[in-house]
């Protein structure tokens, strides 16, 4: 395949934070475009209704902006693909899904949400998927059940017995059992495709050369292969990167380490040590003498990068060694004027000082007391006493709780302001019969390390969700953590009091 023609993409979901792992996959798909004289293009998978939101979709796109990976094509920039955000491309998935019906490969599924539940509750193993109860249905009979109104999905005919022949970059050769492949749903009840039939239908369409994604997504290849199969397409290149990992070499994720790009941007790492790092997870970048090479530009990646060259062991995101490389940045490339202009563009500007003055103000006697006021919206990490991590009459486990069940339902929230956590810990209060001004005294601890502060509800507005989020996980691991049992009683204890509320 001619350079010209390499097309990559990322296809991160709005649901939340932008993920660090969106990031790892943005820097290797950038730099093999790029060495190759091709074009990297973001599309936003949207087709989960009910949990994307406009808000994750911006901070999605202006953390890959601070992160230096430009791309091509996009729905901000547009491009001869367009649309790139699929809520807007509903139609074409409709008529692809109408096409496979017609064809045979796949059919209406009308079976109930009670049937395939109970059914879920009387199986076990492998034998919970669906029974392909409906596929043998006459297609007559489907087309009139349908016009009749009664409510379907799409699902996809997959082989009953034999293997899927996978082929994967660094994998070479991969084998799957299609007896554990399940008919899988392509348009759901109300006409939205799941991630399968979006996903292929616009790697064609947008002409993806090259699937660079996570090694989550092998197990999924053999449908999106019967996809297009299915359709007579030619399928693109796939590379499935090894999923990062924690230090216990478990998955990457959010109860462990922080995730979310803005924490790291928020916590003063620069963005092209974090690129550099992420460049590191599973690559080693040669030198003259051929050694491994830990400090390298993205530039220098793009020259370098050759996809058969990843490592498939499991590569471990330290955040300790990240603090190191981002040190030898500031330390090697910033004069004393340039690390000047980086503090403010990080925290130190006159609009971010505005903010904190005003919740300082009233608490100073002397300027210098400003240091000791506002050092905790600067910092990452804040010293606190694990024993004043602590609600009156309630034990250190149950705080513990406490404090992740406000850490829910503060991440289910769409806004972070003042005034919304205000009425969520008002809330808290009411269900935990807890006084307002004994609930805030763990939060001032772990965001501040002290039980005085600055009003807690504006100051968590300034350091913002992620730094929050961070603060409280740490003062929750103080306490001695949420080990298995307790996690699932908290989760099933924030189920009964919220649940219901929030549509679960």
């Amino acid at each position: 395949m001619s350079t010209r023609q390499v097309r990559v993409r990322v296809a991160p979901s709005p649901t939340g934070d932008p993920h660090v792992g969106t990031a790892y996959q943005a820097v290797f798909n950038y730099a093999f475009a790029k060495g190759r004289g091709g074009s990297f293009i973001l599309r936003i998978e949207d087709t989960d209704r009910a949990r994307s939101t406009a808000a994750s979709e911006r901070a999605i796109l202006e953390s890959l902006r601070w992160l230096g990976v430009p791309w091509d094509e996009g729905p901000d920039v547009g491009g001869r693909y367009a649309p790139y955000r699929q809520s807007d491309r509903t139609d074409i998935y409709r008529d692809h899904a109408a096409r496979l019906i017609a064809s045979g490969d796949a059919y209406r599924c009308f079976c109930t949400k009670e049937r395939l539940e109970e059914r879920r509750a009387k199986a076990a193993g492998s034998a919970a998927g669906y029974d392909r109860h409906c596929r043998g249905v006459d297609p007559e009979e489907s087309g009139r059940r349908a016009a009749g109104g009664e409510s379907f999905v799409v699902r996809l005919k997959v082989p009953v017995d034999g293997a899927c022949v996978m082929q994967d970059i660094l994998r070479g050769t991969v084998h799957k059992d299609w007896a554990s492949v399940d008919d899988q749903v392509l348009l759901k009840s109300d006409g939205y495709p799941t991630y399968h039939l979006a996903n292929v239908v616009d790697d064609h369409l947008m002409e993806i050369s090259h699937v660079i994604r996570g090694e989550e997504w092998i197990n999924s290849l053999p449908k999106h292969l019967r996809l297009y199969e299915a359709f007579g397409w030619t399928p693109p290149q796939f590379c499935h990167l090894p999923l990062l990992r924690n230090p216990d070499k478990s998955k990457l994720s959010k109860r462990k380490n922080p995730t979310s790009i803005g924490y790291y941007r928020r916590a003063g790492f620069l963005p092209e040590a974090l690129r550099n790092y992420l460049a590191l997870m599973g690559w080693s970048m040669p030198s003259a003498d051929g050694a491994a090479q830990e400090k390298f530009t993205l530039e220098q990646m793009t020259a370098s990068l050759e996809l058969e060259k990843i490592s498939l062991g499991g590569p471990v995101f330290d955040i300790a060694k990240l603090r190191w490389l981002n040190g030898r940045y500031l330390r090697e490339d910033y004069t004393d004027a340039g690390l000047q202009d980086a503090l403010e563009r990080w925290a130190l500007s006159k609009e971010s000082v505005a903010r904190i003055v005003p919740l300082v103000h009233q608490r100073l006697e002397t300027l210098s007391d400003w240091g000791r006021l506002a050092a905790p919206f600067f910092s990452d990490e804040v010293p606190f006493d694990p024993a004043e991590v602590a609600i009156k009459g309630k034990p250190p486990e149950e705080v513990a709780a406490i404090l992740q069940i406000a850490l829910w339902r503060l991440e289910r929230s769409r806004e972070f302001t003042s005034s919304v956590i205000n009425r969520i810990f008002d809330g808290l209060a009411e269900v935990f019969q807890i006084k307002l001004k004994d609930l805030c005294i763990p939060f001032y601890v772990a965001l501040a390390g002290s039980k005085v502060w600055t009003p807690l509800f504006d100051s968590m507005e300034i350091l913002g969700p992620d730094m929050v989020r961070v603060r409280v996980r740490r003062a929750i691991d103080a306490l001695g953590g949420l080990p298995g049992r307790k996690l699932k009683e908290a989760e099933a204890r924030y189920a009964s009091l919220f649940g219901a509320e929030e549509g679960e």
